[in-house]
């Protein structure tokens, strides 16, 4: 064995060197000169930077990486580009617990700060403690540390073995992705797509910012329903409607209950007096309204919940907003109420947390009398932001919106014809497309008020007034862009008219972090700065990402490239499943039961991990499972040493040099395959060739792997035992032997089959192993397994014969092991029965059957048993 191929292989440290060799050699750079036929674009998901990466990344990531290999082996150019997302919540969260910090927009910027924690190892920073400083200030270190995970993230990837172009790399809140997100606001602008409306908004009350419909989750909630009589101007029996928000009373504007409901059929169209505030409300009708909850009747409160929208949209109704923006009861009473006692009644809750609020307005009920009965708990879902810790409350802001077909019906139809075009991985994903765009409810909400992300670029003229005139926007042209109206100043102004009469304010929100994720396509393709890149890779071929993220990410992309391009951004969408934990929960950072990555892929190996995860289907969720890890470092582990069998047996690893080696490959590939047994391999292999590439082209990895790995064990412990005498020709094991010196026919024909098997076997397995079987194809090849052609194959015959000679070698060394002698141990004689359809197999590899076997004598006999039995066996002395 020459010093090309190590004395003792391992899987350990494969994945420094090979990364380094990768870079160097620039084995995965995009070649932008392929046609848009020939590339294979891949719109891969930027992870969030706000931490760290976990073991659910390497599982989704790794089936991408899959498909990116399989690809540039098939010999496409494959455009394979790695984001950040950097903008958002996320951050902003990390960059404030990090650095002990808040940002507060009102004041200056402080030059060469440095804030007063550098990370606080885990602990939370309270509120309290942080210290405020100005936006530009605080932008500043979400930079900073973002730059910092960055490093880490890219440094995990290459460490796993993504074969992404490290060149070709963006962030989310870098210039150029800035200017593509508001570039693409403004079209959405000017052809009416976005607009600004002051309406009702989900708004959570610890970010102080508003939030999407695609943000949303139920959580159990406990609460208490309430008992509540509204009293009848006429002095007859109380109308009573059982709550869970008394706390809100101030701000009904109706009672409704269901336009059949026989109970209340002749209160509809009067009115009723509301308890403490002494406000005339009417009885309304709607469909919406449910007989089987509490009482039947409900209030509608402006605004309580999501229905109250619906309810006071549709039936017209005034609004009488009384929750503030921090989440606390505004001082001043709606109003509607006039009288001495119902202003008595609110300042008692007036400036209060709406928790304090309940109590209060609980207290103040029983004493009037108008709360009656038990309060009675229930648990109920009450809507949360995603990221958020408090529940939502309902305020009415003026925002930024995209129409995305929530009210408009024609453009609902578009979208779901769109998804009905997309090639979902698994198919019935579409359905969760499908059933999201059919239930929204309204327009997507993009603006956001917070400080780290895409500035919203437009500016208001400020009137004679001094308050902003917000229907005439004032935008910027679109090579000014990226603009921050926050810190620039209007077209046609200078900074010192800003805020003043006749000058101009900017719009001081960001945009939500999907307005600019939604753009990925045309980010990563060059779609505003690099036209001759983007008529190369756009429409993308593929979009994987998660299913939780098909309403958001997908969704918003699809209506996005709709919108700008009136075509799809992609022609399939890849959905992985989840990781699941031990208790079958699926793993997240909210839930604190995620496995960092980088300890896993140190113990086990890169190709171990990439194994566990490629074992798992495209849509399946999967236990995280330390032991098929330890399945994938054994499967890597054989490649070597089976590997290191073959060079060694052909003679092709005793050359002297690669150049040596690489000849003598190609001469022992070349020798005539004779005997049946070689012919038989090369069959099933032509056949798992076949089956691999379908399962491939049709995203299918894990029954691709599936199918090779199991060759690939039969290969090692059935096919090279078989034919390791007639390969060595005469050779003792362990002799060097001469791949150029004249060998017989038998042997050549063996040494032909295993160079053969062994090309095809580290192609197939290259896109799930690729440090094991790089490490493997340097000994003996040029260049990269990974730009090296994939293997072509069509269904063909010799699995059975593979499978009918292994039984028959098995049964002969389950003689000797229950004799408890060496395996080396001559069988003088033997009776061996077989199935009766696998004689004839069986006998067309009898000479490498008692070869392997040590056998002087071979009785062959069909006969009625399940798999090959050894009987009459005579054991040399």
């Amino acid at each position: 064995m020459t010093a090309r191929i190590p004395e003792k292989a391992t899987v350990d440290g494969l994945e420094d060197r090979w990364a380094d060799v990768w870079e160097q050699q620039g084995t995965y750079a995009f070649d932008r000169t392929k046609t848009r036929e020939e590339i294979y674009s891949i719109d891969t998901p930027p992870p969030t930077v706000s931490g760290s990466l976990h073991v659910g990344h390497v599982f989704s990531y790794t089936h991408t990486d899959v498909v990116a290999r399989y690809q540039r082996m098939c010999g496409r150019e494959v455009f394979y580009p790695m984001g950040w997302d950097d903008n958002g919540l996320p951050t902003e969260r990390r960059v404030q617990n990090y650095y002990g910090v808040r940002c507060d927009p009102t004041l200056p910027y402080v030059a060469d700060f440095e804030p007063p924690h550098q990370g606080t190892e885990g602990k939370e920073v309270k509120p309290a403690d942080q210290v405020p400083i100005s936006r530009r200030n605080f932008v500043e270190l979400c930079e900073r540390l973002t730059a910092e995970d960055e490093e880490k993230f890219e440094a995990l990837w290459r460490h796993l073995g993504l074969s992404v172009d490290w060149s070709r790399t963006y962030q989310t809140i870098s210039p150029s992705s800035i200017a593509v997100a508001q570039q693409a606001f403004l079209r959405n602008l000017a052809r009416g797509e976005a607009y600004q409306a002051e309406a009702p908004t989900l708004w959570d009350i610890t970010f102080r910012t508003a939030v999407a419909q695609a943000e949303l989750e139920d959580r159990e909630r406990p609460g208490a329903y309430h008992r509540v009589g509204f009293a009848r101007p006429d002095g007859g029996s109380p109308v009573f409607i059982e709550t869970t928000r008394p706390e809100l009373l101030a701000a009904c504007v109706a009672l409704v209950a269901h336009p059949d409901d026989a109970r209340y059929q002749e209160l509809f169209g009067t009115s009723v007096v509301t308890p403490l505030f002494g406000v005339s409300v009417p009885v309304v009708a709607h469909p919406l309204a449910s007989p089987d909850k509490g009482s039947g009747i409900a209030m509608i409160c402006t605004f309580g919940d999501v229905t109250d929208v619906i309810w006071w949209r549709e039936l017209q109704l005034p609004t009488r907003a009384i929750l503030g923006r921090d989440g606390r009861i505004l001082e001043e009473a709606p109003s509607a109420i006039s009288s001495r006692a119902g202003l008595a009644a609110y300042a008692e809750i007036a400036g209060k947390t709406v928790f304090a609020a309940q109590q209060r307005i609980v207290e103040l009920l029983r004493e009037s009398g108008d709360l009656v009965g038990d309060i009675k708990p229930v648990t109920h879902p009450v809507k949360f932001y995603e990221k958020g810790d408090r529940p939502l409350e309902i305020v009415t802001s003026r925002q930024w919106y995209i129409s995305n077909g929530g009210r408009d019906s024609s453009l609902r139809s578009e979208l779901l014809e769109r998804g009905e075009a997309l090639d979902f991985v698994p198919s019935h994903m579409g359905k969760r497309y499908e059933n999201w765009v059919g239930g929204l409810t309204g327009d997507w909400l993009i603006s956001r008020q917070r400080f780290f992300g895409v500035p919203v670029p437009v500016w208001y003229p400020v009137g004679a007034d001094g308050e902003p005139v917000w229907d005439s926007p004032i935008v910027p042209a679109e090579d000014a862009l990226p603009v921050d109206p926050s810190a620039e100043p209007a077209p046609g102004f200078v900074e010192a008219q800003r805020g003043v009469a006749g000058g101009f304010v900017g719009d001081a929100d960001i945009m939500d972090t999907w307005a600019t994720s939604s753009l990925t396509p045309q980010i990563v393709c060059g779609w505003r700065g690099d036209a001759d890149l983007f008529s190369r890779t756009f429409p993308m071929d593929l979009r994987p990402q998660g299913q939780d993220i098909i309403r958001t990410w997908l969704f918003s992309s699809v209506v996005r490239s709709h919108l700008e391009h009136g075509e799809l951004p992609w022609k399939h969408a890849a959905i992985s499943g989840w990781i699941l934990d031990p208790d079958r929960k699926k793993m997240s950072k909210s839930k604190g039961n995620v496995v960092t990555p980088m300890g896993l892929l140190e113990t086990h190996g890169s190709d171990a991990v990439r194994y566990w995860a490629a074992s798992a289907r495209l849509g399946t969720d999967a236990a995280f499972d330390e032991g098929q890890m330890k399945v994938g470092r054994r499967l890597a582990m054989k490649v070597l040493n089976a590997s290191k069998f073959v060079l060694g047996a052909t003679g092709v690893g005793s050359a002297a040099t690669l150049e040596d080696g690489v000849r003598a490959a190609e001469l022992v590939r070349g020798f005539s395959v004779t005997e049946p047994l070689d012919e038989a391999m090369l069959g099933a292999l032509d056949s798992v060739v076949a089956t691999a590439t379908a399962a491939l082209e049709a995203y299918d990895h894990t029954r691709a792997l599936e199918v090779t790995e199991s060759l690939f064990w039969t290969f090692c412990d059935d096919y090279v035992e078989l034919v390791k005498e007639r390969a060595y020709d005469g050779a003792a094991p362990g002799e060097a032997i001469d791949p150029f010196a004249e060998c017989s026919g038998g042997a050549a024909s063996a040494r032909a089959t295993l160079v053969r098997a062994l090309d095809t076997f580290l192609a197939l397995l290259a896109p799930v192993l690729p440090f094991a079987t790089e490490e493997v194809w340097s000994w003996y090849r040029e260049g990269s397994v990974h730009r090296s052609a994939w293997p072509s194959g069509v269904p063909g015959e010799g699995a059975a014969t593979l499978a009918a000679a292994g039984g028959a070698l098995a049964a002969l060394r389950k003689v000797k092991s229950e004799a408890k002698v060496s395996q080396r141990t001559v069988i003088t004689s033997v009776t061996l029965q077989v199935p009766q359809d696998a004689v004839s197999l069986v006998v067309s590899a009898r000479g490498d059957v008692m070869s392997a076997g040590r056998v002087e004598s071979l009785d062959l006999v069909g006969a009625d048993v399940p798999e090959p039995v050894a009987t009459a066996a005579i054991l040399a002395e």
